[in-house]
C-alpha cells in the first residue's frame, strides 16, 4: 500500500521496490554511464549480498515484488541463484525489466529462473545479427544471447511454466534500424514481447531514416519527443520515489533508476527500509516533483533533466489517487471508460484483449497514466487535462502500432 495523498507528503510503505543485484557489467556499451564510469562516485561497484537481501525481505514482510536490474548485469552476482530461491520461498516476485544482456549465465541459473518463477526479464538486444549487435553491445555475442533465451524456453517447457516472461528491448540506432523487422520476427519466434526504445545519446550512430522511426515510435529522438509532447521521454520514472523506490546494491537510497547524482541519505540495510525511503531529503524531493517545494542543492532531482523540464514548463507530477496495485480492486478491468467533462473530447475503452499485448510493468505505467488523468478531471484542471490527454493518446498510438506490427 502507498500511503500518500495529493495534499500532504506522508510516509510511504510500497509493496514493491527496486534493489540492484549488481552494478558490475562485462560489456562496454559506448554511451553507458557504467562504461564511462559516470555512475561510480555514487553507485560504486559491487554485488547485492544474499544476507542483505534476506534482511530486507524478513524485516518488510509486506514486500511482494522486487526489481533486481538497473545499471549492471544481475547474472554476474555469484549469489543470484540463492537470492532467487529465497524470494521464491518467501513468495516475493522478482523481475529484471530494466534490462539484462544475458551474455554470461550459468545453466543452473537459467533453470532457476524458471524453476523458482522469476516473473519477467527484459533482454537488451539491439540488432538481429552478431555484426550489428556488437556495434553497441561491445564485448557481447548475439548468438550466445539467443542460445541462452532458447535454453530458458526449453526449461519453461520442462517445468510447464509461463515464467519468466521475456521481453526484447531494441534500442534504435542508425546502424541497426534496418534490422528492426527481422528482430521483431525473431522475438515472435522466441515467444518474446518486442518493443523499441529511443537512445539517449543522439551523437552515437544517430537515426538515419527519421520518418520511418517516427512512424514506429512517434519521434526520431528523445529531444524531438520532448519538443513534440512537452515531457521528457520515459518521464514516468519520477513515480518510483513513491511506488517502487530504487535501492543501491549497498543499501543507499537512490530514489529512482535514473539517479546516479547522489543519494537521499540513510541506508536500507543498516537503518531500515521504511526509515530510509522516508528520510527528510526524499520527502522533500517528492514535494519538489509535485511543485510544492523549491529546488534544493542537496537534492539529486534538482539537476535531473526530467525535473528541469517539469519546472520550466510548470507541468508538475500528479499522483494518482490509487496505486496501480490497488486499481484492479477498485475498478472493473473488463470495461473501463475514462471520459473528460466534455465527453466528445476524449473517450477510451480498455479491454482484456488490448491489455494482453503489454507486459506487466508497461501495463502498470499505463494504468498510472489513466489514474493521473482521472485525478485531473476530478479536480477540473482543464488545461492540464488537455496536456495529459496528449501524452496518453501518443502512448496509446505508439502501442497500437507496436501491437499491429507484432501481429504481422
Amino acid at each position: 500500500m502507498i500511503n500518500v495523498d495529493n495534499n500532504d507528503t506522508l510516509n510511504i510503505m510500497p509493496w514493491k521496490i527496486r534493489l540492484e543485484a549488481s552494478s558490475f557489467c562485462q560489456l562496454r556499451c559506448p554511451s553507458c554511464p557504467n562504461t564511462t564510469k559516470a555512475i561510480h562516485p555514487v553507485v560504486g561497484s559491487g554485488f547485492l549480498k544474499l544476507s542483505d537481501f534476506q534482511k530486507i525481505i524478513d524485516e518488510n514482510p509486506w514486500l511482494k515484488e522486487i526489481e533486481l536490474s538497473n545499471y549492471g548485469e544481475i547474472f554476474l552476482n555469484p549469489e543470484l541463484l540463492e537470492i532467487i530461491k529465497y524470494a521464491y520461498k518467501r513468495d516475493v516476485a522478482l523481475k529484471a525489466d530494466s534490462g539484462v544482456n544475458l551474455n554470461n549465465v550459468r545453466e543452473s541459473v537459467l533453470e532457476g529462473l524458471v524453476k523458482y518463477r522469476f516473473r519477467s526479464m527484459t533482454c537488451s538486444i539491439d540488432g538481429a545479427s552478431d555484426e550489428t549487435y556488437k556495434v553497441y553491445r561491445v564485448k557481447g555475442n548475439f548468438e550466445t544471447v539467443i542460445t541462452n533465451i532458447k535454453k530458458i524456453n526449453l526449461f519453461k517447457q520442462k517445468y510447464q511454466s509461463e515464467y519468466p516472461r521475456l521481453n526484447w528491448q531494441f534500442v534504435i540506432f542508425g546502424h541497426n534500424e534496418h534490422e528492426i523487422p527481422l528482430a521483431r520476427k525473431l522475438a515472435s519466434e522466441l515467444d518474446m514481447n518486442f518493443y523499441l526504445k529511443l537512445t539517449y545519446d543522439d551523437k552515437f550512430s544517430p537515426v538515419r531514416d527519421q520518418e520511418y522511426i517516427r512512424k514506429l515510435v512517434g519521434a526520431a529522438s528523445r529531444e524531438e519527443y520532448k519538443q513534440k509532447y512537452g515531457v521528457e521521454y520515459l518521464h514516468e520514472t519520477c513515480h518510483e520515489l513513491w511506488d517502487n523506490p530504487q535501492i543501491n546494491w549497498d543499501g543507499k537510497v537512490l530514489g529512482c533508476c535514473r539517479n546516479s547524482r547522489g543519494d537521499f541519505g540513510g541506508n536500507a540495510f543498516k537503518d531500515g527500509l521504511l526509515e530510509s525511503i522516508n528520510s527528510e531529503k526524499i520527502k522533500y524531493a517528492r514535494d519538489m516533483l509535485l511543485g510544492k517545494k523549491a529546488a534544493r542543492e542537496d537534492i539529486p532531482c534538482t539537476t535531473c533533466s526530467v525535473y528541469m523540464t517539469m519546472k520550466a514548463k510548470g507541468n508538475w507530477l500528479i499522483r494518482p489517487p490509487l496505486s496501480p496495485g490497488e486499481f484492479e480492486h477498485e475498478y472493473d478491468l473488463e470495461k473501463l471508460q475514462i471520459i473528460t467533462p466534455r465527453k466528445r473530447d476524449f473517450k477510451m475503452l480498455v479491454t482484456p484483449k488490448f491489455i494482453g499485448h503489454y507486459c506487466e510493468n508497461v501495463f502498470e505505467d499505463f494504468i498510472s497514466d489513466l489514474l493521473m488523468l482521472r485525478s485531473w478531471i476530478k479536480n477540473k484542471a482543464h488545461s492540464r487535462t488537455m496536456w495529459v490527454k496528449k501524452v496518453i493518446k501518443n502512448r496509446i498510438n505508439m502501442r497500437k502500432i507496436e501491437t499491429r506490427n507484432n501481429a504481422t
